[in-house]
């Protein structure tokens, strides 16, 4: 007959065993536990010495039933984590099965690249709206972006500048050979891979204006798609723009070919510039250009067309200029004509011999400001994007400065407030707090961004 040592051992080791096969462990877990058990029998099996059988006993008795609460306390939080695990999981697959019934097929929420950001793209010219392109500078305006494609239920372009990768590393990183503005764009983008898929949006993934003497900041970045396309069998960003409008039209059609070869390997969408967009951004300052390179000529979309078109699995859009100028102005100041990409899309239509009226995708640069009529006679025009920063950063430091406003009494010091000389303000001047602010503000100005886009409720 077994002692009671042995007994309360094997109770001990069965408790155990029963409540692991309840919580069902697999893998290096499994083995282990199973170990576990197999040390305990071990144990159980070899006599004690005869005198100390008394106070071994009740000694092991104690430690065996201490061994089975403990091993039942371990399995059930054990058990927990694997509910809460198991949760996640299933909340991020259903994420990622939501489709959408407007869409192509291949358009699922989250980043969208190759195959389906051409049809994201062909479906918008298609059914006639534009997806904004908004410039960030940090995860507060990338959360702002995917907030408001929620609310309005359309597609978004998160779009990163030089300067704006470089404010995300921070401004006291090195920056030599652009290290920090390379780092901080790519941070941002791993940034947007994480959550886009929560927001339950298509969120394309751009970089803005690369004129020729930033190209090393541009040659890092397709270094981090080239990498990220080894791993997942995608490019990490959905598409970058070259801006050389400033180079001569052959030298700028001739590098633009040449990055496109370089992409079109690892499904990455080019867009290029023709002509000069008025105004100044983030670095780069137009404000005197002649006037006449302010409009592009069909011929020269024609060219661009031909040189680009030729390029396997080579996928592209055109900015090409049409009066847009970075920035706002009182009325009259700006002179859009976007009646140049109508007669553009004709010329190269005629040149084609196709059935399309739109054979060209175009985008629109210097949206801010812009009259209702002008954007809707471009997206007519096959304009699928247009650009927006002027008015998204007065948005969100709109909505910071109606806080303070708000507030005020509360955020002149720690301590002390209208409800009492003790009171706390922590809450008050908590960054989240003024930063939320920001957000709102913005993704409302966003939405209505999207409502003169006609992008909202497409998805």
């Amino acid at each position: 007959m077994p002692s009671k040592l042995c007994s309360a051992a094997v109770a001990s080791a069965g408790a155990y065993a029963a409540v692991q096969s309840f919580v069902g462990p697999s893998g290096p877990s499994k083995a282990r536990d199973q170990q576990l058990v197999s040390q305990r029998l071990r144990g159980a099996a070899d006599p004690a010495p005869k005198a100390a059988a008394p106070a071994g006993t009740s000694t092991f008795l104690a430690l065996g039933a201490a061994g089975a609460v403990g091993a039942v306390a371990t399995a059930l939080k054990t058990s927990r984590h694997a509910v809460s695990r198991t949760r996640v999981v299933r909340q991020a697959a259903a994420v990622a099965e939501k489709t959408f019934t407007k869409m192509p097929a291949s358009v699922k929420p989250g980043v969208v690249t190759g195959r389906a950001l051409v049809d994201l793209l062909d479906y918008a010219k298609e059914k006639g709206f534009a997806i904004p392109g908004v410039n960030i500078v940090g995860t507060n305006s990338i959360n702002a972006c995917m907030e408001a494609a929620a609310k309005a239920g359309g597609p978004i372009m998160v779009t990163f500048s030089k300067g704006g990768g470089q404010f995300i590393a921070g401004k006291a990183a090195d920056n030599t050979d652009d290290a920090a503005s390379i780092a901080g764009t790519v941070a941002g983008a791993l940034h947007v891979r994480q959550v886009a898929k929560l927001y339950g949006v298509p969120v394309i993934l751009h970089t803005d204006h690369c004129q020729k003497a930033w190209l090393p900041w541009f040659d890092g970045l397709l270094e981090a798609s080239e990498e990220h396309f080894q791993k997942h069998g995608e490019p990490l960003f959905s598409s970058h723009m070259l801006d050389l409008s400033e180079e001569p039209l052959e030298e700028n059609i001739a590098i633009c070919k040449k990055y496109l070869e370089r992409m079109a390997k690892i499904n990455l969408l080019l867009e290029m510039e023709l002509g000069i967009t008025g105004g100044e951004e983030d670095g780069v300052d137009n404000s005197d250009v002649d006037s006449s390179r302010l409009y592009t000529q069909p011929e020269e979309v024609w060219q661009v067309y031909e040189a680009l078109s030729s390029v396997p699995n080579g996928n592209f859009t055109v900015a090409a200029a049409f009066g847009n100028v970075h920035g706002v102005y009182a009325p009259g100041n700006v002179s859009l004509k976007p009646e140049i990409l109508h007669n553009t899309q004709k010329y190269i239509k005629e040149k084609l011999g196709c059935e399309s009226d739109k054979p060209v995708k175009f985008v629109f640069h210097g949206g801010s400001g812009s009259s209702q009529e002008d954007i809707q006679y471009a997206i007519k025009a096959g304009v699928i994007k247009m650009n927006i920063d002027t008015d998204t950063q007065w948005a969100f430091w709109d909505g910071v400065n109606q806080y303070q406003k708000k507030n005020v009494d509360y955020l002149q010091g720690q301590i002390g407030n209208p409800e009492g000389p003790e009171k706390p303000n922590k809450k008050y001047y908590d960054p989240r707090m003024a930063m939320r602010a920001g957000e709102e503000s913005m993704a409302a100005r966003l939405v209505k961004a999207m409502e003169d886009l006609n992008c909202v409720d497409v998805l």
